[in-house]
């Protein structure tokens, strides 16, 4: 997994780094430098277009004023770099930097405060006012500064964060930032970054290997991770010689209505796809034609209403219960019936969260290591009304520590948070996925990956990974701007073939 540092973690780590590679201070940001300038020139290779550098008089000004030294090395000519005077201090890097800076050349403004700003007539304006270390809303010159770049519509490149964007915590409401095109920040993303909020003024990011010492970034013990694919490669069990089907679990899925078995048919089949040994829909009668006909390989229990017939609750290996199954009295005493029959962890997904946030009483039977498996507004029914993502962070990990339970929050990177207190990112999907049915065919590999052994932690985290990862071969393979779920849970075998080849 990779580390997600705060701010006083990633200074912690760079102080560490440069006291035992060792490595000096203005060494270590020369190599950020240079790592920022090498993304830089394969994606804006045009050497005739004028570019600003903005920088303040910290070190993430010192930063900037060394990409604009190594960017004239690789013959970009039409540079500026315009510094933000807005306080007396300025640190020794950055000192040091622009002493450099004076000798190639490169016009250098000064900006003090109460200045006018002019126009800008650059192509690419690259952001290095402020680093990480903001804890506190633009105010004075700088908000100024950032309200005039951001209306001059220019392409914006940060350098590690956009000035005025928070890298971690709660972003207040009314935040002003610098809104950019690319941020290409250092050695991993921040936090912020992975949530919705972050898209009003990050298009996109790029996170470039400056040479923090690694082992020392793991023993911070950030419980914040990203999921990396070497992670599911390790994590992910190949079939062998010898294995039967009843190797691989029994799972049930409870779901479907009359009117929405598409969201049965979808979490089953995923949950074979996904390699389930066997597998077993719960639906109305009504549904059982359009079961066997859309998959012969799925078996079936029929219930009337409410009334299931009886069952041998211990042959299944694991249950999903919610896509399609509706919030009326008739689905509550059905999924009542099934929490005091069944004690072993399900996922608990769609219309069955809708009735844990309605009946309340349901919440006494879930049991222990159970997934849940909400997007944003299923969220905030289950737990109240939030302002932020920062927050719904913050309510999972105390709802999933006090409930234990693990809670999968639907979202760009969707997020897993334990009863242990970490919180994974998972780094695949697409917009293309953006359609109905994509959280059944997700329900169904993860109870898929439940009824095959792995612990709901791994289920979780392997799951949302390659239900993610099939999306975003179909959309780059294809060339798809729309991604349906059925084509996601037939890819799904080839996609963990890849990953554990």
């Amino acid at each position: 997994m990779l580390p997600l540092l705060t701010a006083p973690q990633i200074r912690e780590a760079d102080a560490y780094t440069i006291a035992n590679e060792p490595i000096s201070s203005i060494d270590l940001m020369e190599r950020a430098a240079k790592a920022f300038v090498g993304w830089f020139l394969n994606h804006f290779p045009d050497k005739k277009k004028t570019i600003t550098v903005y920088c303040g008089t910290g070190n993430n000004g010192g930063d900037g004023l060394a990409i604009a030294r190594m960017l004239d090395d690789h013959q970009y000519k039409k540079l500026k770099v315009k510094v933000a005077r807005f306080s007396d201090k300025a640190s020794d890097d950055f000192n040091a930097n622009l002493k450099r800076l004076r000798q190639t050349g490169i016009p250098i403004t000064e900006i003090r405060p109460g200045d006018s700003f002019t126009s800008d007539e650059s192509g690419v304006i690259i952001d290095a006012l402020l680093g990480t270390g903001l804890n506190k809303p633009l105010e004075g010159d700088y908000k100024k500064l950032v309200s005039h770049i951001n209306s001059l519509g220019k392409t914006v490149v940060a350098v590690d964060v956009p000035t005025g964007f928070f890298s971690e915590g709660e972003i207040p409401a009314n935040t002003l930032a610098l809104r950019t095109d690319l941020v290409i920040t250092f050695q991993q993303p921040k936090i912020n970054f992975l949530l919705p909020e972050s898209a009003e003024w990050i298009e996109c990011w790029e996170a470039v290997n400056i040479g923090i010492d690694e082992k020392f970034v793991h023993s911070l013990k950030s419980p914040y991770q990203a999921v990396e694919e070497k992670d599911i490669r390790r994590l992910l069990r190949p079939r062998h010689k010898f294995t039967n089907k009843g190797t691989y679990g029994h799972a049930l899925l409870v779901a479907g209505q009359e009117e929405t078995m598409g969201a049965a048919l979808l979490s089953a089949a995923a949950c074979s796809y996904a390699g389930a040994g066997l597998t077993t829909a719960c639906v109305p009668k009504s549904g059982l034609n359009a079961l066997n006909s859309y998959m012969p390989e799925l078996m079936a229990i029929v219930r009337n209403g409410a009334e299931i017939p009886l069952i041998e609750w211990g042959k299944f290996s694991s249950i999903g219960i919610g896509p399609g199954l509706g919030k009326t009295e008739e689905s509550m005493a059905l999924f009542a019936d099934i929490l005091s029959n069944c004690k072993r962890p399900m996922v608990i997904d769609a219309d069955a969260l809708n009735l844990l946030a309605q009946y309340r009483e349901l919440w006494s039977g879930i049991p222990e290591n159970s997934i849940l498996t909400p997007h944003m507004k299923e969220f905030d029914r289950l737990f109240g009304e939030h302002t932020s993502w920062w927050q719904r962070i913050q309510t999972g990990l105390q709802k999933a520590k006090e409930l234990k339970l693990y809670i999968l929050l639907k979202n760009d990177y969707t997020i897993v948070i334990t009863p242990g207190g970490a919180v994974y990112f998972n780094t695949t999907g697409n917009a293309a996925m953006a359609t109905g049915g994509m959280g059944d065919v997700l329900t169904g590999v993860i109870t898929s990956l439940l009824a095959q052994k792995y612990s709901p932690e791994k289920a979780c985290i392997i799951g949302a990974y390659i239900h993610g990862k099939a999306g975003d071969e179909l959309a780059l393979t294809n060339k798809l701007n729309v991604v349906m779920p059925g084509q996601v849970l037939v890819r799904l075998p080839t996609t963990m073939a890849k990953l554990m080849a």
